[in-house]
């Protein structure tokens, strides 16, 4: 088997030490200090979301077709003009420099490297840094908003400067949940010690119409869970609807983004693409979101893990395993290129496994640190 895009034996490509995506997880735990990796592995309240999202993942089974040609196949895809390597990106994340040094400027030039797209949070590296660090890369920037439109404007405006391909506005967040793994460590995430919740819970679609109106870059809505939203979001001109719920860190007892992922979907019939993130740890997982109908899929904890583990050379490493695993998945499939999947080949069926942030990774074996390279926080 081969890959269309010349990438033949990708988990083999990188001289590094990991073989498999367990052994990336793993060497975070050991490496990260307590606080920092609860913060990472962590959901609201009771986490009832955060497991809901691997749930819906967990609970959809392929239906193979056999005696198709794979001999050759294409996992990139083209958005926002440029041609992608696969259909991910990695998925805005805040406290990047609690994970390994360098933060969003390390993240970025991995994305760059390996030829995916890169997101980038308000609460993290500065745009331009990152903008200097990776300027080939597909970089698009995410926004809290934190002041008045004036504020918007200057955000969206350095965006447009540092050439990122779309705005992303985060529309889940009125205010900070309670995350008790945080709490329970006396701990506060690094940038979000004074949350901006007075603008936060002041923004409404007002400030969707401010920026289509004033600017052409393609605008994104992040936190869209439910059809009824992204029917608004369309009427209003959005480009891209991001399917999410904050890797279940923000509203309790929510649903999983891939159960939510067919009705918006079939809701929006094309009038905006959709991308999403939400539990999605290995190539199936991936190879899932797209055949229901996402456009792009999201990697937020993996990128965090991958980080810690050994910086840009791990987050390279992480992204050929996955791309191997797609590669595999859909081989198996009898599927040679994105385009061919559609939900023909999914079926739902029970879980087999408990969810949890850990439950794509059944042989993981986080055992007592016996090294910690980091001081703590």
């Amino acid at each position: 088997m081969s890959a269309g895009n010349d990438v033949a034996g990708a988990a083999a490509s990188t001289s590094g030490e990991f073989e498999s995506l367990h052994e990336i997880v793993e060497n975070a735990h050991q490496v990260l200090p307590k606080q920092a990796w609860d913060c990472l592995i962590g959901g609201a309240e009771t986490e009832t979301t955060l497991k809901r999202n691997r749930l819906a993942i967990d609970t959809i089974a392929f239906k193979p077709r056999v005696l198709r040609n794979v001999s050759t196949i294409d996992l990139s895809v083209e958005y926002f003009g440029r041609k992608v390597r696969l259909p991910v990106f990695l998925a805005p994340t805040g406290p990047l420099g609690l994970f390994g040094p360098g933060g969003g400027a390390t993240v970025v030039t991995a994305a760059q490297a390996i030829g995916i797209g890169h997101m980038l949070s308000s609460g993290c590296t500065p745009l331009e840094v990152v903008a200097e660090a990776a300027p080939s890369a597909l970089r698009m920037a995410q926004l809290y908003v934190r002041g008045d439109d004036s504020f918007v404007h200057e955000y969206v405006g350095r965006a447009v400067a540092c050439g990122c391909a779309a705005i992303c506005l985060t529309v889940d967040s009125p205010v900070l949940a309670r995350r008790d793994r945080d709490i329970a460590n006396r701990y506060r995430t690094a940038g979000l010690g004074k949350w901006p919740e007075p603008y936060q819970a002041g923004l409404d679609w007002r400030t969707i119409r401010l920026i289509k109106d004033t600017y052409e870059i393609p605008l994104v809505l992040k936190g869209i869970a439910t059809a009824e939203d992204a029917l608004i979001a369309v009427d209003h001109g959005v480009d891209w609807i991001y399917v999410s719920n904050h890797g279940g860190r923000q509203l309790d007892h929510g649903r999983g983004t891939l159960d939510v992922l067919p009705e918006i979907i079939d809701a929006v019939e094309g009038r905006a693409q959709v991308m999403i993130d939400g539990g999605f740890c290995r190539g199936s997982d991936i190879i899932k979101a797209l055949a229901i109908g996402a456009d792009l899929v999201g990697l937020g904890r993996m990128q965090c893990y991958a980080l810690a583990a050994g910086g840009e050379v791990a987050i390279i490493r992480m992204l050929e395993l996955l791309e191997d695993e797609m590669l595999r998945s859909m081989a198996l499939l009898g599927v040679s290129a994105i385009e061919e999947l559609d939900r023909s080949y999914l079926h739902p069926a029970p879980p087999v496994a408990t969810p949890s942030v850990f439950s794509a990774f059944p042989l993981l074996n986080l055992s007592p640190r016996s090294k910690r390279v980091r001081s703590p926080i």
